[in-house]
């Protein structure tokens, strides 16, 4: 049985949620920095992940590069932004640096990567599972494939952050807790979102424009 977090009442410093963004790689397949990519609304990628997650309820925190430490200035209001010192290019680095942001207390941390958008409704689905079950992990899932964000209680903490590249990362703590996982089943598949070149950011970018058309006809 993996650790629990504390309850101590809904107003305690304990039930303070946050997501770390990924958004410190150089985008070498895409050719330019992910994080400045148009999206929803005009938006650039990193200004819509991190007003979805203060939609939700969750305050992000941005690990940036040397390289793109000007992008701060795309994140909405809100956000705690974290610049990884230069030469570590490891994604456990990034995580490791946005883990040094938060406070001593906290009841979630969510990792998510700039390159994997997300709508506030399901940041909100998500975090109120985590709420009904308080499992150790809480991840959506789509057609039975493991989508992300992931989600993971504050009892894994102290995992998190003794990860390292050398130990596969991330992937080792959800192995680790993989049978106490609470999947959160979605009806869509924006949850395995994952834009990687540029041929999958149009795809999906044609998606999004006639998902947006369709909203926006009249009835």
């Amino acid at each position: 049985m993996l650790p629990m977090c504390p309850d101590n009442g809904p107003d305690s410093a304990a039930h303070q949620h946050f997501a770390i963004i990924l958004a410190a790689g150089f985008s070498t397949r895409m050719g330019v920095c992910k994080t400045t990519l148009p999206w929803h609304n005009h938006q650039t990628l990193l200004r819509y992940q991190t007003e979805q997650f203060l939609q939700a309820g969750i305050t992000p925190v941005v690990v940036l590069g040397c390289h793109n430490a000007h992008r701060q200035e795309d994140c909405a209001v809100g956000t705690d932004v974290v610049v990884k010192v230069k030469g570590d290019d490891s994604k456990a680095g990034s995580i490791l640096a946005g883990l040094s942001r938060l406070p001593k207390t906290v009841s979630t941390i969510t990792i998510s990567a700039v390159d994997q958008p997300r709508s506030a409704s399901i940041y909100t689905a998500l975090l109120r599972a985590y709420q009904q079950q308080k499992a150790p992990i809480t991840a959506p899932c789509y057609h039975g494939k493991l989508g992300h964000p992931v989600m993971f209680s504050c009892g894994l903490r102290s995992e998190l952050e003794n990860i390292s590249d050398e130990s596969l990362g991330l992937r080792q703590v959800i192995q680790s807790a993989y049978a106490e996982i609470n999947l959160v089943v979605f009806s869509r598949p924006e949850v395995l979102i994952d834009i990687n070149d540029e041929s999958t950011y149009q795809l999906h970018q044609c998606c999004l424009d006639c998902q947006s058309l369709t909203t926006a006809k009249p009835h």
